[in-house]
């Protein structure tokens, strides 16, 4: 895998594990268009630009947007729009080949909420579902027959209820790969939308 120049910032995601779980998985081949939700530093986004030419990332962190511009730069990658929102939102009436999302999924109580913008990489609600039921609710419409959605989420916050939600629109989905840490499995789910 390549080796990437990667700038950090104290209110972005620093690329751990889940990360990497998703960049070293990715299902793209050349000439199909990517959209990543979530960029954060850009990290997975500089993988998917070895693979392919048509790449958009969104994040709702500013700061986000910034760092993945400049980490864009410092590695001399200029094939990715980037656009500041929230999930689909920027993308409004587009489609993509491939939808990838290293989602906020850990289930957090009132008082673990932080007060920034990092808190838009973590904060997946009570029970960890809050942005991943959103973005199951949008991700169909937003991807081309034939398209695959790449997810990261965990153990605690329900894989078999992602599983399901993806049958129920008529995806055919499964976990690819993960992670064991202390109490929780961090997993990749596949989902590729039957034409």
């Amino acid at each position: 895998m390549p080796d990437f120049i990667i700038n950090t910032h104290d209110n972005v995601y620093i690329p751990a594990e889940d990360s990497y779980l998703l960049a070293d998985n990715l299902e793209i081949e050349q000439g199909q268009s990517v959209l990543e939700i979530g960029t954060g530093s850009g990290i997975v986004a500089m993988y998917a630009s070895k693979l392919t030419a048509k790449i958009t990332v969104t994040d709702i962190n500013f700061d986000a947007c910034e760092l993945a511009r400049k980490n864009f730069e410092d590695n001399g990658i200029e094939n990715i729009e980037i656009l500041f929102g929230n999930l689909f939102e920027p993308v409004e009436n587009r489609k993509f080949d491939v939808i990838l999302f290293n989602t906020p999924y850990l289930p957090t109580e009132d008082g673990e909420v932080l007060d920034d913008t990092i808190n838009y990489a973590f904060d997946g609600g009570l029970n960890g579902r809050k942005v991943i039921d959103l973005f199951l609710n949008e991700v169909s419409n937003h991807l081309n027959d034939g398209g695959i959605v790449q997810m990261i989420q965990s153990s605690l916050s329900g894989n078999d209820e992602t599983l399901q939600k993806f049958d129920e629109m008529g995806f055919i989905s499964e976990i690819k790969a993960s992670e064991h840490f202390f109490f929780e499995d961090i997993t990749l789910i596949n989902a590729y939308k039957v034409i």
